[in-house]
C-alpha cells in the first residue's frame, strides 16, 4: 500500500533495550528469530537513536515530536510522586499527540502495556482502547495490576505474555473493521534490565535457552568512577523505600550471570510476542494494510564504558553510543524496502513527524516542533538526510554526527563543575578518547557547539529550559544541582 492510502500503524516499543539486544544487529548470543526475520522482510536502521536516555522522556518525545526542554518530562515518572500529581493527570496533556491528531483523521487508537506518562487514566492522548499497566517502572514481571478500559485487576501471568495476548486479540478484532483504519502503541515493559524484576533466574518458557549462554556478548570492563560517583549521590539523595530503584543494581549486574541471562530471556519473550502479531497480521489478512515499526524507549548499556543501563547510570550523564542506539525496524509488504538497512541517523522523536506523513495526517503546525519525517527512507534507504542527532539529558546535551560526538554540560553551577567531552569517530569509534580542548579538533568543537546552540535557542520552551532556570514535570534526577544552581526554591511541577 502506497502512502497517503491510510494504512495501519503498529509500533512496538520496548523498555530498556539496546540495538545492541538483537540478533540482527549482530548479537551472537540472543535468540530473536521473529524481530531477524522481520528485518530481513523490512527496513533495519543502524543508526537510530533517542533524544534522551529514560523511559518517560522519550515517549513524550515520540507522541509530541518534541524535546524534553519543550514538553517538560526531562526523567523517569517516578510512581512515588503520584500523591503530589493532580487527579488524572497526564504529563503531555497540553500538547496535540500522535494518537490524537490519527483519531482526528478517522484513526481508531489504542494503547497495549506501558504508559508511564501520569496517571493511566483512559482516554488520554486520544487512545480509544486502554490496557495498561497501573505502575510506571516494573518491580516483577508477574502480578501487575492492569488496567483495561477503566476496570482494574491483579494479572498473575507474566506482563510481556498478556500484553501479546491482547495486541493478537485487538489485531483479530480489527479484521471486521478494516475500512477504519488504527494505531496501536503496543508498549512492552520488557526486557527491562534492572533489578528486582530480573533478579534471580526468569520464570517462564524461555528461560532455559540461556542457562549455558556464557554471556560473552556483556563486555566486562571495569567499574567507571562516573558510575560510583551516580550511585553516591543517588543514595544520599533517594530512598530505596517504598519502591524506588534499587541503585546499587547499576554496579553489580554486569557480574550477575543469572540476571544477565534472565534479561536476555525476557528480549526472547518480547520477539516471541512480536512472532505472534506478525503470524495474526497475516491470518486477518491485514498484513498488507499495516506498517509495523519495531523500537526501543531508550538504549542501554551492557557494561560497555563501566557502567549499567541508562545514560543516567553515571555522573555526568553519557553520552555514549550504547546508551542511546536503539533499535528501529519497520516492515511494511509492498511498500518498505526489504532485507536493506540504511545507516542515516534518525531520532525516535521523529517516528512523529514520520507516522503523521506516512499516513497522510497533519499536525496543527507550528515551527516548534523539530520532529522530522523520514518516510523517503523507506524505499530509498540511503537518500539525502541530515545526519545529526540531539540529545538532552538534564545536565548532559550532545549533538552525533558519522564524525563526531560532543557533549555539552551545564556550566552554571559552582558546587559540581561539569566539563564538555569530544570524540572523533573516525579515528576513534569507541568513544574512549576525549578531544575536547584539543587545538586540533578547536573548529569543529566550536562548529558543533555552535550547532548545538542555536538548536535549543530555537526550540527550547523558557519554562522547561533546565539550562536557564526552567523546571521539570514531576521529579528529577538531579535535584542536587538545579538547587544549587537556582536556589534552594527551584522544584518540580505539574
Amino acid at each position: 500500500m502506497p502512502r497517503g492510502e491510510r494504512p495501519n500503524i503498529i509500533l512496538i516499543m520496548t523498555d530498556n533495550q539496546p540495538a545492541d539486544l538483537l540478533g540482527t544487529y549482530g548479537n551472537s548470543e540472543i535468540r530473536s528469530p521473529h524481530l531477524d526475520r522481520m528485518a530481513a522482510e523490512g527496513l533495519r536502521f543502524d543508526n537510530a537513536y533517542c533524544p534522551n536516555g529514560m523511559c518517560s522522556p522519550c515517549r513524550a518525545s515520540v507522541w509530541t515530536g518534541r524535546l524534553p526542554c519543550q514538553h517538560g518530562v526531562h526523567t523517569w515518572i517516578d510512581d512515588r510522586q503520584r500523591p503530589n500529581w493532580p487527579d488524572a493527570w497526564n504529563a503531555v496533556a497540553e500538547f496535540d499527540t500522535l494518537p490524537e491528531i490519527l483519531k482526528r483523521n478517522g484513526y481508531a487508537t489504542g494503547i497495549i502495556g506501558k504508559y508511564h506518562l501520569g496517571v493511566p487514566t483512559p482516554g488520554h492522548n486520544g487512545i480509544d482502547h486502554w490496557v495498561t499497566m497501573e505502575r510506571g517502572h516494573t518491580l516483577d514481571f508477574h502480578g501487575n495490576v492492569m488496567n483495561v478500559n477503566g476496570e482494574t485487576f491483579t494479572h498473575a501471568g507474566h506482563s510481556v505474555d498478556y500484553f501479546s495476548e491482547q495486541a493478537v486479540a485487538y489485531v483479530e478484532g480489527r479484521k471486521d473493521a478494516a475500512e477504519e483504519p488504527f494505531l496501536l502503541f503496543l508498549s512492552y515493559n520488557g526486557p527491562y534490565g534492572h533489578w528486582p524484576s530480573i533478579k534471580g533466574r526468569a520464570t517462564h518458557r524461555f528461560a532455559d535457552l540461556y542457562d549455558d549462554t556464557p554471556m560473552h556478548s556483556v563486555p566486562r570492563e571495569g567499574v567507571s568512577d562516573r558510575a560510583v560517583a551516580c550511585y553516591e549521590m543517588n543514595t544520599a539523595y533517594h530512598s530505596r523505600e517504598k519502591g524506588g530503584p534499587d541503585f546499587s543494581a547499576l554496579l553489580r549486574i554486569p557480574n550477575d550471570l543469572t540476571s544477565l541471562r534472565n534479561y536476555y530471556s525476557q528480549m526472547s519473550l518480547i520477539d516471541d510476542g512480536v512472532g505472534q502479531l506478525l503470524a495474526a497480521l497475516a491470518s486477518t489478512g491485514l498484513d498488507d494494510d499495516t506498517l509495523v515499526i519495531f523500537t526501543a524507549d531508550h538504549g542501554f548499556s551492557l557494561g560497555h564504558h563501566g557502567f549499567w543501563g541508562h545514560s543516567q547510570a553515571t555522573w555526568p550523564s553519557n553520552a555514549f553510543r550504547i546508551a542511546y542506539n536503539i533499535p528501529l525496524i519497520v516492515r511494511h509488504p509492498g511498500a518498505v524496502q526489504s532485507g536493506q538497512s540504511s545507516s542515516r541517523y534518525v531520532s525516535s522523536m521523529d517516528l512523529f513527524a514520520t507516522i503523521l506523513e506516512y499516513t497522510g495526517a497533519a499536525a496543527d503546525g507550528s515551527g516548534d516542533i523539530p520532529s522530522r519525517s523520514f518516510a523517503g527512507l523507506f524505499d530509498a534507504p540511503d537518500a539525502e538526510w541530515d545526519d545529526a542527532i540531539i540529545i538532552e539529558q538534564e545536565e548532559t546535551r550532545a549533538i552525533r554526527t558519522p564524525e563526531w560526538l560532543f557533549v555539552q554540560r551545564f556550566d552554571g553551577s559552582g558546587a559540581y563543575p561539569l566539563a564538555n567531552e569530544l570524540y572523533d569517530l573516525v579515528n576513534d569509534p569507541g568513544e574512549r578518547v576525549n578531544v575536547s580542548g584539543d587545538e586540533a579538533c578547536r573548529q569543529a568543537e566550536e562548529e558543533l557547539a555552535g550547532r548545538l546552540g542555536s538548536y535549543f535557542a530555537r526550540f527550547a520552551d523558557p519554562r522547561f529550559d533546565l539550562w536557564r532556570g526552567g523546571t521539570v514535570k514531576s521529579n528529577t534526577s538531579r535535584p542536587w544541582l538545579w538547587k544549587d544552581a537556582w536556589g534552594d526554591d527551584w522544584h518540580p511541577t505539574t
